[in-house]
């Protein structure tokens, strides 16, 4: 005999029927099972239904082939579900469920007027996005939750053509939103029209990266029925993603890649190549890798344009060392959400490109489930009662905030010297300094030279009297002239040289390589110790931030400079929340070309800067700077 038979109908019952718009469960009806303001693992996940619904686009045919394009959508409900039983959504949309093709990536290695150099070109492949390994069907069907997975348009057993973030890859989930509501056609494998009878048509949807990216983008359509999503390492606005102010950048650990490269990869339907070609080359066309410029295209790719249509609450979730989906594709969205008053809550952990249920697990479902619990079944688990954020502030330590930035955080200025130092008042009578660009070299390794470095100009404080902790988006400015060479870029690093640091009680010597957080789930990545004066130091970039100096007015305006001219250039760093610990010292180091994610002009462009009119502006939570 199943649990639900036995189950008469509380009060409880009837309450989350009336906040879900179902009708009250009636004897031999099946119900969900509320105890302790959660529902309650009573349905069996092995005999659940497993269902495929062709969901028909209304309006998009982005193939061309004089028919509505049509995404297949995946369905995971409790066999309850044909007895009565009406259950709400947990989706994740993805166009990486079919794999991906290998793709070559754009050369990055230019000529002084931004073309490619054609004999370097590298071919790279882009990992798809894993699902959750069944944590959604596994946890939360039990509980009286269907999951429903959908091909992305191009992909799999879906029709249409891929674009990478615009309107047109909305429509497919959407459009399956509209099929659980009653106002989309879906169809089974032999054209049968088949009904989402079972839906109460509330959804809630979940993913990491592209799969986090398209609840963002769904979310910005106002569609009824989505009540909530949870974004995770997602992208608010694809400029972002493969620009930066006015340059032209690569995801980390993908050089070259760009819009063309990632529909290509994720073009996995039948005949792909043959109905979509002409639109891929479109992409290639149209997405400018020589200006760098933002156009219609990518504000046809920029959802922060219509946060206003947002109904839908969101958990967001971030790794403040994710240098794939960048931090600022994150705070933008909650910045822009925020002035929408939003229902809102935020996670940021120390990780990388990374699902919090790999290393916060415990917490994390028990967060998710009355996320959901909250926001689709309209029970008052509580979760609107708890802090707005939580935040990882060092390797397995977290708190909570009751928002982010944290508050209290004030913006408090430093300024380079001439002496290489940096200090609390401008010093304006510093001479200028010079170097020159370099495109064979990382940041990392100009980072950690020793003394002072031709590629490079480096300012640092003193040690630091206390623990400093910034919350928020950085901001650098710099009077500069540019001359000779071709290099358009000026690349800012916030850096931490830490001392003394002893993993496993043991101090390293210079030269060893040390990982922060090592053993720790959530391993923040390896550096290299250095040696200043009689230190050993590691360090540590914290974020960065690069300007293409023709976009220093706006980034859809290319402007020529004046070969020597002193101009003020104005840029901003990833965001990011960080502890500089007492005794460490916090640098800013100026570059040119990031050869891990700029492009590669040729070397030799002379960049002189004025130290005593440029400044460092960080947002600063606690502690003493100097």
């Amino acid at each position: 005999m199943h649990p639900w038979k036995a189950l008469a109908v509380p009060l409880a019952a009837l309450l989350v029927a009336t906040l879900s718009g179902t009708a009250p469960a009636t004897a031999g009806t099946p119900a969900i099972k509320i105890e302790n303001n959660a529902t309650q693992p009573v349905f069996s996940r092995a005999d659940a239904i497993k269902q495929t619904v062709f969901v028909e686009v209304e309006g998009t045919d982005s193939d061309n082939d004089g028919k509505p394009d049509r995404v297949a959508v995946d369905i995971l409900r409790p066999k309850e579900t044909d007895a009565g039983l009406k259950v709400p959504v947990i989706m994740e949309a993805s166009p990486y469920f079919a794999g991906g093709n290998d793709v070559a990536n754009h050369p990055v290695d230019v000529d002084e007027n931004g073309n490619p150099l054609p004999t370097l070109r590298a071919l790279a492949n882009k990992l798809a996005a894993e699902p959750f390994d069944g944590y959604y069907d596994n946890y939360f069907l039990p509980r009286g939750y269907a999951v429903a997975l959908v091909e992305n348009l191009g992909s799999g057993r879906a029709t249409g053509c891929p674009t990478s973030g615009d309107r047109n890859e909305t429509a497919g989930p959407k459009a399956a939103i509209d099929w659980l509501n009653g106002r989309a056609k879906g169809f089974d494998a032999d054209g049968n029209p088949v009904d989402a009878t079972w839906s109460t048509g509330k959804v809630g949807m979940i993913g990491v990266s592209y799969n986090g990216t398209l609840p963002n983008a769904v979310a910005a359509t106002g569609v009824k029925g989505l009540e909530t999503i949870v974004p995770i390492a997602s992208i608010s606005s694809w400029y972002d993603y493969y620009r930066a102010n006015g340059a032209v950048l690569a995801p980390g650990g993908f050089q070259g890649e760009d819009l063309d490269v990632l529909a290509k990869y994720v073009l996995t339907r039948e005949n792909g190549q043959e109905v979509c070609g002409a639109l891929m080359d479109r992409l290639t066309a149209t997405q400018d890798r020589i200006t760098g410029d933002y156009s219609p295209l990518w504000d046809a790719r920029n959802y922060l344009n219509d946060v206003g249509k947002v109904k839908a609450s969101v958990f967001l979730v971030h790794g403040l060392n994710d240098w794939n989906v960048k931090t600022k594709q994150f705070a933008q969205w909650w910045y822009a959400l925020a002035k929408q008053h939003v229902p809102r809550k935020i996670w940021l952990h120390q990780g990388t490109h990374m699902n919090p249920f790999n290393f916060r697990t415990a917490e994390w479902l028990r967060q998710l489930h009355g996320w959901f619990d909250y926001w689709l079944y309209g029970i008052d688990s509580g979760i609107m009662r708890e802090p707005q954020a939580d935040v990882e502030f060092a390797a397995g330590q977290w708190a909570q905030h009751a928002s982010w930035p944290l508050p209290g955080t004030a913006t408090v200025p430093l300024y380079p010297g001439s002496d290489s130092k940096l200090n609390l008042l401008p010093r304006p009578l510093s001479p200028t300094e010079s170097f020159v660009d370099q495109k064979v070299r990382t940041a990392e390794q100009l980072v950690e030279a020793t003394d002072a470095d031709p590629n490079r100009l480096a300012y640092e404080t003193g040690v630091l009297p206390a623990d400093v902790r910034i919350s928020g988006t950085p901001t650098v400015s710099v009077r500069a002239s540019l001359k000779g060479g071709a290099s358009p870029y000026l690349t800012a690093l916030l850096v931490d040289y830490g001392t003394d640091v002893r993993p496993n009680g043991t101090l390293l010597s210079t030269g060893q390589t040390y990982c922060y957080g090592e053993g720790i789930p959530g391993d923040t990545g390896c550096t290299t110790l250095r040696t200043l004066g009689t230190a050993t130091t590691p360090y540590k970039i914290v974020t960065r931030g690069w300007l293409d100096v023709r976009n220093r007015h706006r980034p859809d305006k290319t402007e020529p400079l004046r070969a020597g001219k002193e101009y003020d250039f104005a840029w901003d760093f990833q965001p990011t929340d960080y502890v500089f610990k007492k005794g460490h010292r916090l640098g800013l180091v100026i570059i040119s070309t990031d050869y891990d994610y700029t492009l590669r002009y040729p070397p030799g462009t002379k960049i002189t800067v004025s130290p005593g009119h440029s400044s460092l502006r960080l947002p600063v939570t606690f502690g003493k700077l100097l």
